[in-house]
């Protein structure tokens, strides 16, 4: 198999994306400190957490943290997720004017339930009306600034219930910049196998817009062969790079056509996770919230390589930077890249499961009225998750 992966630039709207490789959305991932991190490593576009429409247009504290950037990122790239038209227009439309934006995604991937059950995430797109009218709102008011909009969606709720199709051609219609398939339904979660036949589909069925395929890359190699195999203009980059910020530089090195990898050592894993925690530090502007943060990411930089027990279990309720630097001492710098146990698939899969799903929304492709009036009193104040 070639190393080369021969894509050109991504092209969303008036932005091009010299390297067609987009860090996906993730809530409590995705913040400026890890953003930066991975940007270090290679090109790309770097996407904030998921942002709630209502607690952005209320201004809420923790959802104008999420949107802010660094001065150095050149492309301010902002997710928000919503339910009802108004709110997500109005949400764009504070994007726009007060200029905090140069690139706006959609989310319809989400598949927690605390999201679907509301109707709203991976669920949305079952109701063609619901989801036109979204789409609408959004791309009219992101077109007043010249601001490409692109959205992020699964297959559908279930295999029986499949919308990616028919939500492509939707958004496509409505002048979406791109869009972007993640290979699984919301009832199986993240477990099983990303379906890189109906990325392909898709991709086949709009050859008029960029059309991204996300799903199961987790190195380079995997990248390449999701290209070959769905012809898409790009890929969507998840939980392949949790703990591994320097896959954007073996993604970067496959474009560039060379087979360089980076193969960190236990002590270089040791010191950019250090320098995680004091850049989510400077993110949260406190020590102690910073140092809980980074507890979730032990197991993902550390995966496959040779930590004790003990080591871990300490590393993972640390309180300070002092403690933080201590614990990392004891690591053996020397210590070598394990190969394909620091790879492959990391957090929590899940199980394939029952959508939690209002009651009798895949009754019909329609909005009720009682889905309505639901749909109008569900948007959530909380961003990131």
């Amino acid at each position: 198999m070639p190393t080369r992966l021969e894509l050109p630039p991504l092209q969303l709207g008036r932005l091009t994306v010299d390297v067609p490789v987009v860090l996906a959305p993730m809530a409590g991932i995705t913040n400026k400190a890890f953003r930066r991190l991975c940007r270090e490593y290679g090109g790309g576009l770097y996407v904030t957490e998921m942002v709630t429409s209502r607690a952005l247009v209320e201004r809420n504290e923790k959802s104008m943290r999420i949107i802010s950037h660094d001065p150095d990122e050149d492309v301010r790239s902002v997710q928000l997720y919503g339910v009802e038209p108004q709110t997500v227009g109005a949400a764009v439309r504070l994007l726009v004017e007060e200029d905090r934006a140069d690139h706006i995604d959609l989310n319809f991937g989400c598949p927690v339930p605390k999201v679907t059950r509301k109707g709203g995430g991976s669920a949305l797109p079952w109701k063609t009306d619901l989801f036109r009218a979204i789409i609408k709102s959004a791309t009219d008011e992101a077109a007043k600034g010249g601001i490409p909009l692109t959205i992020k969606m699964r297959k559908g709720v279930t295999e029986d219930h499949l919308t990616a199709l028919d939500a492509g051609r939707i958004a496509r219609d409505h002048g979406v910049a791109a869009v972007t398939l993640h290979g699984r339904t919301t009832g199986q979660f993240y477990s099983g196998q990303a379906d890189w036949a109906a990325i392909k589909e898709l991709r086949d069925a709009l050859p008029d817009v960029p059309v991204l395929g996300n799903g199961d890359i987790w190195t380079a190699e995997d990248a390449i062969r999701m290209v070959r195999e769905t012809g898409v203009d790009g890929v969507v980059i998840g939980r392949g790079c949790q703990g591994r910020p320097w896959l954007f530089g073996d993604l970067q090195a496959a474009f560039e056509g060379s087979d360089k990898r980076y193969r960190p050592t236990l002590g270089e894993v040791g010191a950019t996770f250090y320098r995680h925690a004091e850049l989510l530090i400077d993110y949260f502007g406190n020590e102690e919230q910073a140092l809980r943060d980074i507890r979730k990411h032990v197991a993902w930089y550390f995966k496959g390589y040779q930590v004790g027990g003990e080591l871990r279990a300490a590393m993972a309720t640390v309180g300070t930077l002092e403690q933080l630097r201590e614990l990392l001492d004891r690591l053996d710098p020397e210590a070598g890249y394990p190969g394909a146990d620091a790879e492959g698939p990391r957090g929590r899969a899940g199980t394939p499961k029952r959508p939690a799903l209002p009651d009798g929304w895949l009754d019909s492709r329609e909005l009720s009225p009682l889905h309505q009036s639901m749909i109008a009193a569900a948007e959530s104040d909380v961003s990131g998750g």
